[in-house]
């Protein structure tokens, strides 16, 4: 992988693909750049894919405290790598940093996000401070188990598959990036779609919900699609909160396909 410094002098590591507009996908939680492969080599005949590590996951570093802003830079830093003006497509809570650096500024052309977590409603945002309480507490005293475990049942995997998740020789790879859901976490603020600072994103936005994904996913993928000016929402029929890439991918040629356009007439 090539690698890219932050403005805090963190490195990021990134690799680049293929050949058309450059697009960059934003990985979620516990995720590194080599989950991104398979929907990379399916976008790579027709774009310029780049995907990278996120700070404090496989090859880049993790230069702290952590703060979004960091975040933020750590993808302007990787956009400026990737050619300067890009689209981006971000995966759960990469969706919610994919939508605050363009918010913050970076200038992206179109953008594609895929159930950001946000839990708007009383009830919503209750959870999500215990939520949170809980995270930093395991993480305080160095339990990343708990902590990967906790985040697999709140994002509804049975406790007999984390049970034979926690067998398998990927665990550790989880383990060592336990530490980043502290960062997710942040990303998500207080848990509630931030519309107000949302409004100033420009670029046109695609939001994709599951078919079979939950109601309070739908519902706060509406919202979120409401809040940014110039997004309109699509639910990919069968999906649940892991899309199948094969499913998505075609999904996103279509909509990064106009960045050609955008380009030529700029």
């Amino acid at each position: 992988m090539d690698k890219t410094l932050s403005r805090d002098g963190t490195s990021i590591a990134y690799r680049r693909r293929g050949d058309g507009p450059p697009v960059i996908l934003v990985g979620g939680a516990l995720g590194t750049a080599a989950d991104q492969e398979p929907l990379a080599a399916l976008l790579a005949p027709r774009f310029t894919v780049v995907t990278y590590d996120r700070r404090g996951r496989g090859a880049s570093g993790d230069g702290g405290p952590y703060t979004v802003r960091r975040e933020i830079d750590d993808l302007a830093a990787v956009t400026a790598a990737a050619g300067g003006r890009v689209s981006l497509f971000g995966m759960l809570s990469g969706g919610a940093l994919a939508l605050e650096a363009h918010a913050a500024g970076l200038p992206v052309d179109l953008l594609a996000v895929y159930e950001p977590p946000y839990t708007p409603g009383s009830d919503g945002l209750l959870h999500k401070s215990r939520w949170t309480a809980l995270l930093h507490r395991l993480l305080a005293r160095g339990d990343r188990t708990g902590a990967v475990e906790l985040y697999l049942t709140r994002t509804g995997v049975p406790e007999e598959t984390i049970a034979r998740m926690r067998r398998a020789p990927m665990w550790a790879g989880l383990e060592a990036v336990a530490h980043t859901l502290a960062y997710d976490d942040a990303l998500l603020g207080d848990g509630s779609v931030p519309c107000a600072r949302f409004a100033s994103v420009t670029a046109r936005t695609l939001v994709m919900t599951g078919g079979f994904s939950t109601a309070q996913a739908r519902g706060t993928s509406l919202a979120l699609a409401s809040a940014v000016p110039r997004a309109r929402h699509r639910t990919l029929t069968g999906q649940t909160g892991e899309p199948a890439p094969y499913v998505v991918a075609p999904v996103l040629a279509d909509f990064f396909a106009r960045s050609s356009f955008l380009r030529a007439a700029s």
